[in-house]
Protein backbone atom coordinates (compact mmCIF):
# COMPACT_ATOMS: atom_id res chain seq x y z
CA UNK A 1 0.00 0.00 0.00
CA UNK A 2 1.45 3.02 -0.66
CA UNK A 3 1.18 6.26 1.75
CA UNK A 4 1.39 9.77 0.56
CA UNK A 5 1.63 13.00 2.57
CA UNK A 6 0.11 16.26 0.22
CA UNK A 7 0.92 19.45 2.18
CA UNK A 8 0.11 18.09 5.73
CA UNK A 9 0.95 20.75 8.31
CA UNK A 10 -0.08 19.96 11.79
CA UNK A 11 -0.53 22.09 14.87
CA UNK A 12 -0.87 20.69 18.51
CA UNK A 13 -3.68 22.85 20.30
CA UNK A 14 -4.27 25.38 17.55
CA UNK A 15 -6.46 28.59 18.84
CA UNK A 16 -4.83 28.46 22.19
CA UNK A 17 -2.19 30.07 24.01
CA UNK A 18 -0.25 26.78 23.77
CA UNK A 19 -0.55 26.54 20.06
CA UNK A 20 2.32 24.64 18.61
CA UNK A 21 2.82 23.79 14.54
CA UNK A 22 5.33 21.22 14.03
CA UNK A 23 4.77 20.15 10.87
CA UNK A 24 5.00 22.40 7.69
CA UNK A 25 3.84 21.69 4.49
CA UNK A 26 5.16 17.63 4.47
CA UNK A 27 5.06 16.18 0.94
CA UNK A 28 6.62 12.82 0.28
CA UNK A 29 5.67 9.39 -0.85
CA UNK A 30 6.66 5.98 0.60
CA UNK A 31 5.74 3.37 -2.30
CA UNK A 32 4.36 -0.11 -1.64
CA UNK A 33 6.89 -2.63 -1.53
CA UNK A 34 9.87 -0.41 0.15
CA UNK A 35 12.08 -0.02 2.55
CA UNK A 36 11.55 3.41 4.05
CA UNK A 37 13.52 5.32 6.96
CA UNK A 38 12.56 8.46 8.26
CA UNK A 39 14.98 10.16 10.56
CA UNK A 40 16.02 13.40 12.07
CA UNK A 41 17.18 14.99 15.43
CA UNK A 42 14.62 14.76 18.42
CA UNK A 43 12.10 17.09 17.93
CA UNK A 44 12.12 17.41 14.12
CA UNK A 45 8.89 16.17 14.06
CA UNK A 46 8.91 11.99 13.49
CA UNK A 47 6.71 11.49 16.17
CA UNK A 48 3.95 13.31 14.67
CA UNK A 49 4.65 11.96 11.19
CA UNK A 50 4.31 8.13 12.71
CA UNK A 51 1.11 8.63 14.36
CA UNK A 52 0.01 9.99 10.88
CA UNK A 53 1.00 7.16 9.18
CA UNK A 54 -2.31 4.74 10.82
CA UNK A 55 -4.32 8.14 11.41
CA UNK A 56 -3.60 8.19 15.32
CA UNK A 57 -3.39 11.63 14.32
CA UNK A 58 -4.97 13.65 11.36
CA UNK A 59 -3.62 16.96 9.44
CA UNK A 60 -4.56 20.25 10.67
CA UNK A 61 -4.62 20.94 6.65
CA UNK A 62 -3.69 19.01 3.67
CA UNK A 63 -4.19 15.24 3.13
CA UNK A 64 -2.50 11.95 4.30
CA UNK A 65 -3.32 9.43 1.36
CA UNK A 66 -3.03 5.41 2.60
CA UNK A 67 -3.71 3.79 -0.51
CA UNK A 68 -6.80 4.96 -1.83
CA UNK A 69 -8.22 6.55 1.70
CA UNK A 70 -7.57 10.62 1.78
CA UNK A 71 -6.94 11.61 5.20
CA UNK A 72 -7.72 14.84 6.27
CA UNK A 73 -9.07 16.90 9.16
CA UNK A 74 -12.17 16.40 8.71
CA UNK A 75 -12.54 12.23 9.22
CA UNK A 76 -13.95 10.60 11.66
CA UNK A 77 -12.38 8.39 14.03
CA UNK A 78 -15.25 5.29 12.46
CA UNK A 79 -14.23 5.91 9.21
CA UNK A 80 -10.69 5.48 10.53
CA UNK A 81 -10.89 1.98 11.78
CA UNK A 82 -10.05 -0.26 8.96
CA UNK A 83 -6.93 1.80 7.83
CA UNK A 84 -5.46 1.05 11.22
CA UNK A 85 -5.69 -2.99 10.28
CA UNK A 86 -3.80 -2.12 7.17
CA UNK A 87 -1.06 0.02 8.89
CA UNK A 88 0.38 -2.04 12.18
CA UNK A 89 2.60 -0.19 14.14
CA UNK A 90 5.05 -1.27 16.76
CA UNK A 91 6.06 1.27 19.30
CA UNK A 92 9.18 1.88 21.12
CA UNK A 93 9.05 -0.92 23.79
CA UNK A 94 5.95 -2.87 22.70
CA UNK A 95 6.52 -5.17 25.45
CA UNK A 96 4.95 -2.54 27.62
CA UNK A 97 1.74 -2.84 25.82
CA UNK A 98 0.80 -6.58 26.87
CA UNK A 99 -1.63 -7.32 29.25
CA UNK A 100 -3.32 -10.59 28.78
CA UNK A 101 -3.16 -13.35 31.05
CA UNK A 102 -1.52 -15.71 27.85
CA UNK A 103 0.89 -15.24 25.04
CA UNK A 104 -2.25 -16.81 22.85
CA UNK A 105 -4.38 -14.51 24.01
CA UNK A 106 -2.71 -11.34 24.07
CA UNK A 107 -1.75 -11.83 20.33
CA UNK A 108 -5.62 -13.36 19.56
CA UNK A 109 -7.18 -9.63 20.73
CA UNK A 110 -6.47 -7.33 18.03
CA UNK A 111 -8.15 -9.92 15.39
CA UNK A 112 -10.84 -10.13 18.41
CA UNK A 113 -11.39 -6.02 18.45
CA UNK A 114 -12.12 -6.86 14.39
CA UNK A 115 -15.07 -9.13 14.87
CA UNK A 116 -12.73 -12.31 14.53
CA UNK A 117 -13.98 -15.61 16.47
CA UNK A 118 -11.86 -16.02 19.63
CA UNK A 119 -11.40 -19.84 17.92
CA UNK A 120 -10.45 -18.24 15.05
CA UNK A 121 -8.16 -15.82 16.22
CA UNK A 122 -6.57 -18.12 18.84
CA UNK A 123 -5.77 -20.28 16.01
CA UNK A 124 -4.33 -17.20 13.95
CA UNK A 125 -1.91 -16.36 17.17
CA UNK A 126 -0.72 -19.78 16.59
CA UNK A 127 -0.11 -19.73 13.04
CA UNK A 128 1.72 -16.27 13.50
CA UNK A 129 4.51 -16.97 16.59
CA UNK A 130 6.68 -19.22 14.39
CA UNK A 131 7.33 -15.91 12.29
CA UNK A 132 8.88 -14.13 14.90
CA UNK A 133 10.46 -17.20 16.12
CA UNK A 134 8.61 -18.58 18.73
CA UNK A 135 6.73 -22.27 18.79
CA UNK A 136 3.25 -23.40 19.89
CA UNK A 137 4.83 -23.73 23.05
CA UNK A 138 4.44 -20.28 24.23
CA UNK A 139 0.31 -19.95 23.54
CA UNK A 140 -0.07 -20.51 27.14
CA UNK A 141 2.29 -19.19 29.04
CA UNK A 142 2.07 -15.76 30.62
CA UNK A 143 3.79 -12.90 28.76
CA UNK A 144 5.24 -11.22 31.77
CA UNK A 145 7.29 -14.32 32.07
CA UNK A 146 9.47 -14.12 28.84
CA UNK A 147 12.92 -12.45 28.51
CA UNK A 148 12.63 -9.22 27.29
CA UNK A 149 13.62 -10.40 23.60
CA UNK A 150 10.75 -12.75 23.62
CA UNK A 151 8.35 -10.27 24.75
CA UNK A 152 9.18 -7.87 22.39
CA UNK A 153 8.79 -10.98 20.17
CA UNK A 154 5.06 -11.37 21.27
CA UNK A 155 4.28 -7.66 20.81
CA UNK A 156 5.12 -7.86 17.37
CA UNK A 157 3.49 -10.91 16.74
CA UNK A 158 0.30 -8.93 18.11
CA UNK A 159 0.54 -6.75 15.21
CA UNK A 160 1.28 -9.22 12.84
CA UNK A 161 -1.68 -11.31 12.75
CA UNK A 162 -3.64 -8.41 11.51
CA UNK A 163 -1.47 -8.74 8.26
CA UNK A 164 -1.24 -5.35 7.64
CA UNK A 165 0.05 -3.84 4.49
CA UNK A 166 2.44 -1.46 5.70
CA UNK A 167 4.15 -2.10 9.24
CA UNK A 168 5.75 1.16 11.33
CA UNK A 169 8.80 0.57 13.19
CA UNK A 170 9.48 3.17 16.55
CA UNK A 171 13.04 2.27 17.29
CA UNK A 172 12.32 -0.92 17.23
CA UNK A 173 15.91 -1.90 18.79
CA UNK A 174 15.76 0.23 21.71
CA UNK A 175 16.65 -1.45 24.92
CA UNK A 176 18.13 -4.16 23.21
CA UNK A 177 21.85 -5.82 23.45
CA UNK A 178 23.95 -5.84 19.92
CA UNK A 179 22.80 -9.49 19.70
CA UNK A 180 19.08 -8.83 19.79
CA UNK A 181 19.23 -5.82 17.52
CA UNK A 182 20.31 -7.96 14.46
CA UNK A 183 18.11 -10.88 15.42
CA UNK A 184 15.36 -7.50 15.37
CA UNK A 185 16.31 -6.18 12.00
CA UNK A 186 16.99 -9.70 10.40
CA UNK A 187 13.22 -10.64 10.98
CA UNK A 188 12.14 -7.13 9.83
CA UNK A 189 13.87 -7.38 6.72
CA UNK A 190 12.93 -11.22 6.07
CA UNK A 191 9.49 -9.98 6.59
CA UNK A 192 10.25 -7.43 3.67
CA UNK A 193 11.62 -9.84 1.08
CA UNK A 194 9.55 -12.59 1.58
CA UNK A 195 6.03 -10.88 2.34
CA UNK A 196 6.52 -7.94 0.34
CA UNK A 197 5.76 -5.58 3.53
CA UNK A 198 6.16 -2.31 3.29
CA UNK A 199 8.57 -1.48 6.06
CA UNK A 200 8.17 2.13 7.59
CA UNK A 201 11.39 2.22 9.94
CA UNK A 202 11.74 6.07 12.64
CA UNK A 203 15.26 5.70 13.82
CA UNK A 204 17.89 7.27 15.10
CA UNK A 205 20.34 3.86 14.31
CA UNK A 206 21.83 5.31 10.95
CA UNK A 207 24.11 2.02 10.53
CA UNK A 208 20.50 0.11 10.20
CA UNK A 209 19.21 2.44 7.58
CA UNK A 210 22.66 2.20 5.88
CA UNK A 211 21.92 -1.80 5.73
CA UNK A 212 18.06 -1.98 5.24
CA UNK A 213 16.48 0.43 4.15
CA UNK A 214 15.98 1.96 0.34
CA UNK A 215 14.17 5.06 0.84
CA UNK A 216 15.39 8.00 3.25
CA UNK A 217 13.11 10.82 4.63
CA UNK A 218 15.28 13.56 6.41
CA UNK A 219 13.06 15.86 9.00
CA UNK A 220 14.54 19.17 10.65
CA UNK A 221 12.18 21.29 12.26
CA UNK A 222 8.94 19.92 10.60
CA UNK A 223 10.20 19.72 7.48
CA UNK A 224 11.46 17.42 4.67
CA UNK A 225 15.13 18.32 4.13
CA UNK A 226 16.08 15.40 2.18
CA UNK A 227 14.10 12.75 0.25
CA UNK A 228 16.42 9.94 -1.65
CA UNK A 229 18.56 6.20 -1.32
CA UNK A 230 20.54 6.13 1.27
CA UNK A 231 23.17 6.03 -0.94
CA UNK A 232 22.34 9.70 -2.18
CA UNK A 233 21.44 11.22 1.36
CA UNK A 234 24.49 9.86 3.23
CA UNK A 235 27.52 11.29 0.39
CA UNK A 236 26.78 14.41 2.55
CA UNK A 237 28.35 13.92 5.39
CA UNK A 238 29.00 17.86 6.46
CA UNK A 239 25.46 18.22 5.55
CA UNK A 240 23.53 15.75 7.76
CA UNK A 241 26.23 17.00 10.91
CA UNK A 242 24.89 20.40 10.38
CA UNK A 243 21.29 19.02 11.07
CA UNK A 244 22.07 17.07 14.46
CA UNK A 245 22.57 13.59 12.43
CA UNK A 246 25.38 10.96 12.03
CA UNK A 247 26.24 9.13 9.09
CA UNK A 248 27.10 5.34 9.47
CA UNK A 249 30.27 4.40 10.87
CA UNK A 250 31.46 3.02 7.43
CA UNK A 251 30.68 6.14 5.60
CA UNK A 252 32.55 8.27 8.58
CA UNK A 253 35.56 5.24 8.04
CA UNK A 254 35.38 5.73 4.10
CA UNK A 255 35.52 9.70 4.37
CA UNK A 256 38.59 9.45 6.63
CA UNK A 257 40.21 7.27 4.24
CA UNK A 258 39.66 9.05 1.18
CA UNK A 259 41.61 12.13 2.47
CA UNK A 260 44.45 10.40 1.34
CA UNK A 261 44.30 10.71 -2.67
CA UNK A 262 44.85 7.76 -3.19
CA UNK A 263 41.69 5.88 -1.38
CA UNK A 264 39.21 8.71 -3.48
CA UNK A 265 36.07 6.91 -3.74
CA UNK A 266 33.58 7.78 -6.24
CA UNK A 267 30.70 7.11 -3.80
CA UNK A 268 30.84 6.11 -0.57
CA UNK A 269 30.57 2.87 0.75
CA UNK A 270 27.37 2.27 2.80
CA UNK A 271 28.01 -1.25 4.59
CA UNK A 272 31.24 -3.24 5.33
CA UNK A 273 30.47 -5.67 2.75
CA UNK A 274 30.24 -2.51 0.28
CA UNK A 275 33.29 -0.77 1.98
CA UNK A 276 35.52 -4.28 1.94
CA UNK A 277 34.55 -4.56 -1.89
CA UNK A 278 36.00 -1.40 -2.72
CA UNK A 279 39.44 -1.67 -0.79
CA UNK A 280 39.93 -5.69 -2.21
CA UNK A 281 39.19 -3.68 -5.91
CA UNK A 282 41.59 -0.73 -5.22
CA UNK A 283 44.51 -2.73 -3.74
CA UNK A 284 44.06 -4.90 -6.87
CA UNK A 285 44.26 -1.97 -9.09
CA UNK A 286 47.30 -0.82 -7.04
CA UNK A 287 48.98 -3.95 -7.62
CA UNK A 288 48.39 -4.14 -11.08
CA UNK A 289 49.98 -0.63 -11.70
CA UNK A 290 53.14 -1.61 -9.77
CA UNK A 291 53.25 -5.06 -11.68
CA UNK A 292 53.16 -2.68 -14.91
CA UNK A 293 55.56 -0.32 -14.05
CA UNK A 294 58.21 -3.26 -12.98
CA UNK A 295 57.78 -4.99 -15.88
CA UNK A 296 58.30 -1.64 -17.95
CA UNK A 297 61.15 -1.42 -15.89
CA UNK A 298 62.76 -4.74 -16.50
CA UNK A 299 62.06 -4.70 -20.35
Amino acid sequence: MEIRFENVNFTYQPGTPFENKVLHDINFTIKDGSYTAIVGHTGSGKSTILQHLNALKTPTSGSVWLGDLEVTAKKTEKSLKDIRKEVGVVFQFPEAQLFEETVGKDIAFGPQNFGVSEEEALKRAEEILPVVGLDASFMDRSPFELSGGQMRRVAIAGVLVMEPSVLVLDEPTAGLDPKGQLEMMTLFNELHKKQNLTIVLVTHQMEDVANYADHMIVLDEGKVVGDGSPQTVFQNEEWLQSIQLDVPNTVEFATDLAKDPKWHFEQLPLTLDELAQMIVRKTNRSNDITDDKKVNHDG
